[in-house]
């Protein structure tokens, strides 16, 4: 049997457990996928630079990151951008291009039933 890895971060198991209940509450399928990805392993986890971001993601759209956003790449699209973190360089290029940064815990209380958002990672 595999060993079962255990989060020792108590923000990230507090936020897993916030979206598995914000799934079953709003029965929204979406916060379950995301709370599974953010167990993984970090090693699996997304860390997604803008270009592929601006390349998949529509404008005015809102995207969910379960990882982080890398600056590589140009933003020319303005869109909400949810995630566990950004580096310093993609916050800016995101808030130079007119989008948002926010919190994945800011975009379920925005959207509690995960409508019309990009998982990307």
């Amino acid at each position: 049997m595999a060993k079962k890895i255990r989060k020792t971060n108590p923000v990230l198991v507090q936020l897993i457990r916030y979206l598995k209940i914000k799934s079953h509450e709003n029965n929204a399928p979406i916060w379950k996928d995301v709370a599974e990805r953010l167990e993984r392993p970090l090693k699996n986890w997304a860390n997604v630079n803008i270009s592929r971001i601006e390349r998949y993601a529509n404008e005015n759209e809102v995207v969910i990151v379960p990882g982080k956003v890398l600056s590589c790449g140009d933003l020319t699209k303005k869109l909400t951008i949810a995630a566990w973190s950004f580096s310093k360089k993609a916050r800016e290029k995101i808030e130079k291009a007119g989008g948002r940064c926010i919190s994945i815990e800011q975009l379920v209380e925005e959207n509690p039933e995960g409508k019309n958002v990009r998982i990307i990672g």
